[in-house]
Protein backbone atom coordinates (compact mmCIF):
# COMPACT_ATOMS: atom_id res chain seq x y z
CA UNK A 1 0.00 0.00 0.00
CA UNK A 2 2.82 2.42 0.85
CA UNK A 3 4.47 1.72 -2.50
CA UNK A 4 1.23 2.60 -4.26
CA UNK A 5 0.96 5.92 -2.40
CA UNK A 6 4.59 6.75 -3.15
CA UNK A 7 4.10 5.93 -6.83
CA UNK A 8 0.94 8.08 -6.99
CA UNK A 9 2.75 10.98 -5.33
CA UNK A 10 5.64 10.67 -7.78
CA UNK A 11 3.27 10.70 -10.77
CA UNK A 12 1.47 13.76 -9.40
CA UNK A 13 4.77 15.58 -8.83
CA UNK A 14 5.92 14.88 -12.39
CA UNK A 15 2.57 16.00 -13.80
CA UNK A 16 2.66 19.22 -11.77
CA UNK A 17 6.25 19.94 -12.78
CA UNK A 18 5.36 19.38 -16.43
CA UNK A 19 2.39 21.72 -16.10
CA UNK A 20 4.51 24.36 -14.42
CA UNK A 21 7.12 24.17 -17.19
CA UNK A 22 4.40 24.32 -19.83
CA UNK A 23 2.98 27.45 -18.21
CA UNK A 24 6.40 29.06 -17.98
CA UNK A 25 6.89 28.23 -21.66
CA UNK A 26 3.50 29.82 -22.38
CA UNK A 27 4.53 32.95 -20.45
CA UNK A 28 7.71 33.12 -22.48
CA UNK A 29 5.91 32.62 -25.80
CA UNK A 30 3.37 35.35 -24.97
CA UNK A 31 6.10 37.84 -24.07
CA UNK A 32 5.43 37.99 -20.32
CA UNK A 33 9.02 37.15 -19.44
CA UNK A 34 10.26 40.11 -21.44
CA UNK A 35 9.03 42.42 -18.67
CA UNK A 36 8.69 40.02 -15.72
CA UNK A 37 10.98 37.46 -14.14
CA UNK A 38 9.81 34.82 -11.71
CA UNK A 39 12.09 35.89 -8.84
CA UNK A 40 13.30 39.40 -9.66
CA UNK A 41 11.87 42.77 -10.65
CA UNK A 42 12.49 43.72 -14.26
CA UNK A 43 10.38 46.33 -16.03
CA UNK A 44 7.43 44.78 -14.17
CA UNK A 45 7.26 43.18 -10.75
CA UNK A 46 8.55 39.68 -10.06
CA UNK A 47 5.82 37.15 -10.72
CA UNK A 48 6.29 35.77 -7.21
CA UNK A 49 5.42 39.26 -5.90
CA UNK A 50 2.26 39.26 -8.02
CA UNK A 51 1.41 35.83 -6.64
CA UNK A 52 1.92 36.98 -3.05
CA UNK A 53 -0.26 40.05 -3.64
CA UNK A 54 -3.25 38.04 -4.85
CA UNK A 55 -2.82 34.62 -3.22
CA UNK A 56 -5.71 33.71 -0.94
CA UNK A 57 -8.15 36.12 -2.55
CA UNK A 58 -11.26 34.48 -3.95
CA UNK A 59 -11.13 36.44 -7.20
CA UNK A 60 -7.34 36.25 -7.69
CA UNK A 61 -7.35 34.19 -10.89
CA UNK A 62 -10.08 36.29 -12.48
CA UNK A 63 -8.34 39.52 -11.45
CA UNK A 64 -5.00 38.52 -12.98
CA UNK A 65 -6.64 37.22 -16.15
CA UNK A 66 -8.67 40.45 -16.32
CA UNK A 67 -5.51 42.57 -16.17
CA UNK A 68 -4.01 40.53 -18.99
CA UNK A 69 -7.17 40.92 -21.07
CA UNK A 70 -7.97 44.59 -20.44
CA UNK A 71 -4.57 46.11 -19.73
CA UNK A 72 -6.03 47.85 -16.67
CA UNK A 73 -4.11 46.96 -13.54
CA UNK A 74 -4.89 47.64 -9.93
CA UNK A 75 -3.38 50.79 -8.46
CA UNK A 76 -3.96 52.84 -11.61
CA UNK A 77 -1.10 51.26 -13.55
CA UNK A 78 -1.45 49.87 -17.02
CA UNK A 79 -0.31 46.55 -18.41
CA UNK A 80 -0.03 45.64 -22.08
CA UNK A 81 -3.01 43.65 -23.33
CA UNK A 82 -1.91 40.03 -23.68
CA UNK A 83 -2.16 38.51 -27.12
CA UNK A 84 -3.53 35.26 -25.76
CA UNK A 85 -6.80 33.37 -25.70
CA UNK A 86 -9.01 33.46 -22.61
CA UNK A 87 -7.91 29.91 -21.75
CA UNK A 88 -4.25 30.90 -22.07
CA UNK A 89 -4.81 33.92 -19.82
CA UNK A 90 -6.46 31.70 -17.21
CA UNK A 91 -3.57 29.24 -17.44
CA UNK A 92 -1.07 32.06 -16.97
CA UNK A 93 -3.01 33.38 -13.97
CA UNK A 94 -3.09 29.91 -12.38
CA UNK A 95 0.63 29.50 -12.98
CA UNK A 96 1.47 32.87 -11.43
CA UNK A 97 -0.64 32.01 -8.38
CA UNK A 98 1.19 28.69 -8.04
CA UNK A 99 4.56 30.44 -7.62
Amino acid sequence: MNKLLIAAAAVAAVAFAGGAQASQDLAKSKGCLGCHAVDAKKMGPALKEVSAKYKGKADAEATIAGVLKSGKSTGGKTHPVAKASDDEMKALAKWVLSL
